[in-house]
């Protein structure tokens, strides 16, 4: 199974950057193809053998990532999967490129794998990192719904069945609008506490768009992929968990200020699940309503 592995950057983190390569490089098995996508900025001082699109423009993120998949071919057919990768992360183990090859080559059904984000320092992973509700053991691997965004491989087959991510989203959700597209083809997901990537504590809000983009996208993700008798459920219940964490004055007015804009702006395509995926998720511990 050939991989490649797309990495984004804005330029600002070279020392991390080039420590990520040279992490995959290090993987073993067949060598590990990287691609690295400069979002407006000129991507200089990485190893020759890393091939570079510099785009004139910030795309968001998976904007970006797209044209890192095309770097491989029409929908990334140059490869059997891709790595996609934060650029201030860190591959700790060497078998993380095989482990990826012998799971998906053992599950002819498995579309998409998560990684397990820890801590370099300490080695935690935040809760928010598990994606499935019950979270409280990031040790524990498991069939999911959605998957981490900088910490993941995908099966070229699921893009070329299902589409790419939506750049419309810009930031924020977009791994969950291409899961719940790849889980309706009938693809699984899994997430892998023995497939790690290191990367630095952070909190999603440190983004200066975090709680516009949030609440935009979340209602987008229900319009373009929710039955409609489900859209204002699944809306309803993210607006009540808003307001029960008390966000501050001003990250509570960008978040109606997104939620707003959700509903008054196109979404792209609306592709509903049918509602056998609705069930699946449902038996897999996250119904699209939560």
């Amino acid at each position: 199974m050939k991989l490649g592995a797309v990495i984004i950057t804005m330029g600002n983190r070279p020392d991390d950057l080039l420590a990520l390569i040279d992490s995959v490089a290090k993987q073993d098995g067949e060598p590990v193809e990287v691609v690295v996508v400069g979002q407006g900025v000129p991507v200089t001082g990485v190893p020759d053998w890393v091939r570079t699109v510099e785009l004139p423009e910030n795309l968001g993120i998976p904007g970006g990532r797209n044209v890192g998949v095309e770097a491989f071919g029409p929908g990334g057919t140059d490869v059997d999967a891709l790595l996609f990768l934060d650029d201030d992360g860190l591959l700790p183990r060497t078998d993380t490129a095989e482990l990826v090859r012998e799971a998906f080559a053992g599950d002819p059904k498995l579309g998409i794998i998560s990684f397990r984000i820890a801590d370099p320092e300490t080695g935690q992973t935040q809760r928010r990192h598990v994606p499935r509700l019950r979270a409280s053991d990031p040790m524990r691997s498991s069939r999911v719904t959605t998957f981490l965004g900088g910490a993941n491989a995908v099966r070229t087959a699921v893009l070329a069945e299902v589409g790419p991510l939506p750049a419309e989203f810009f930031y924020a959700h977009e791994e969950t609008d291409l899961a719940w597209r790849a889980l309706d083809a009938g693809w699984m997901i899994d997430y892998r506490s023995d497939m790690v990537l290191f990367h630095p504590t952070t909190a999603p809000s440190r983004h200066a768009v975090y709680h516009r983009m949030v609440a935009r996208n979340r209602v987008w993700l229900a319009r373009r992929n929710l039955p409609a008798p489900l859209v204002p459920v699944y809306v309803g219940v993210w607006l009540l968990l808003t307001l029960a964490r008390r966000p501050a004055p001003a990250a509570l007015k960008a978040w109606f200020g997104g939620f707003k804009e959700g509903w008054a702006t196109p979404c792209g395509p609306r592709r509903p699940m049918k509602w056998r995926t609705v069930w699946r998720l449902t038996r897999l511990g996250r119904p699209p309503v939560i």
